[in-house]
């Protein structure tokens, strides 16, 4: 495994990070397709062998069950010294008053409820999982920094939102000496890649790790184009994201399915080397319903696309609307 460290931090990460959204009772939250604890707990396992030491889940995924499966699976197998876990706030597991979103009341509260359902006294990365309009930018980054120096978070971070929001965000915190946002969470893939045009530059030119999610494009880009899923089928959220582009993508994958033809290794190998290889990138949050998956990741770092394939993959992309940032 390769290590890195997170942004201008002193934190090492492995270069692939462990996404748990995967993991969690499927009759809990709006994800029918996770793994239950049974499934979920080989593939944790697998991971921290592998040498994974960077863990992402969030409050909202299973309702906080992934949580408690990460922690549980976490004390038992690893040190907690050596292991970077990070996890969200931001969306509401129901509809109530004061449920959800970046106030002081809601970060307060959630953080304690996140380190309750790990079991840990402090998260390494807590992560606003989208950008709240409806609570001032300054309640949010002060209460964040207010869980920094109580302890409860080493670090924050922030995910997909646009990027004058994180320069703002950051600009205010800086204004204030707050903690600043070390790391970002944005959607890329070969399939979107509309991240490239701000929000990348900003963060390598800012010294913010980045830590893709969806790098298999929810999974479009680990098989041959047209293949179907359980996961798939059942991905309601992905199917969102991706159901305007479908002709355009399908041009993409062509590329992929050529290359991963010429070379003889899987496609997700290919996808995820070409996220690795990406300017700024610290790590690619992959998700493993499969112990293949965890070895496709893990075999990404070893491959180097040249130049040439760099081109062609990319060539038949087209700009694409924003999405992902609700």
């Amino acid at each position: 495994m390769e290590f890195t460290r997170l942004g201008r931090t002193g934190l090492s990460v492995s270069r692939i990070c462990l996404g748990c959204m995967t993991y969690g009772d499927p009759g809990r939250g709006n994800h029918a397709w996770t793994l239950d604890e049974q499934a979920s707990r080989p593939l944790i396992r697998q991971a921290i062998e592998l040498g994974i030491n960077f863990f992402d889940t969030a409050n909202a995924y299973s309702d906080g069950h992934s949580e408690e499966i990460l922690g549980r699976v976490l004390r038992e197998h690893a040190r907690r010294e050596e292991i970077v876990v990070a996890t969200k706030v931001y969306f509401a597991s129901r509809r109530a008053p004061n449920v959800g979103g970046l106030s002081r009341k809601s970060i307060l509260a959630e953080i304690d409820a996140s380190l309750g359902r790990l079991g840990m006294d402090y998260v390494d990365l807590y992560q606003i999982h989208r950008w709240d309009p409806h609570t001032p930018i300054e309640e949010t980054m002060e209460a964040l920094h207010d869980v920094v120096k109580a302890g409860k978070a080493r670090y924050i971070g922030a995910s997909s939102m646009y990027a004058w929001q994180f320069a703002k965000a950051q600009e205010v915190a800086r204004a204030n000496g707050w903690t600043r946002f070390v790391s970002m969470q944005p959607e890329l893939s070969l399939l979107y890649r509309e991240e490239e045009r701000e929000m990348l530059p900003l963060c390598r030119d800012q010294g913010v790790g980045v830590i893709p999610w969806s790098p298999l494009a929810r999974g479009r880009l680990a098989r041959p184009w047209g293949q179907s899923t359980e996961r798939l089928q059942k991905d309601e959220y992905g199917s969102s994201l991706f159901a305007a582009t479908e002709q355009a993508d399908a041009r993409v994958a062509a590329a992929l399915d050529e290359l991963a033809a010429r070379r003889g290794v899987p496609h997700a190998q290919l996808a995820l080397a070409w996220v690795l290889q990406s300017p700024g990138v610290t790590a690619p949050i992959v998700g493993a319903s499969r112990p293949q998956h965890l070895q496709d990741a893990a075999a990404a770092l070893e491959l180097r696309l040249t130049p040439e394939e760099v081109t062609a993959l990319q060539a038949p992309y087209v700009p694409h609307a924003v999405v992902g940032y609700e």
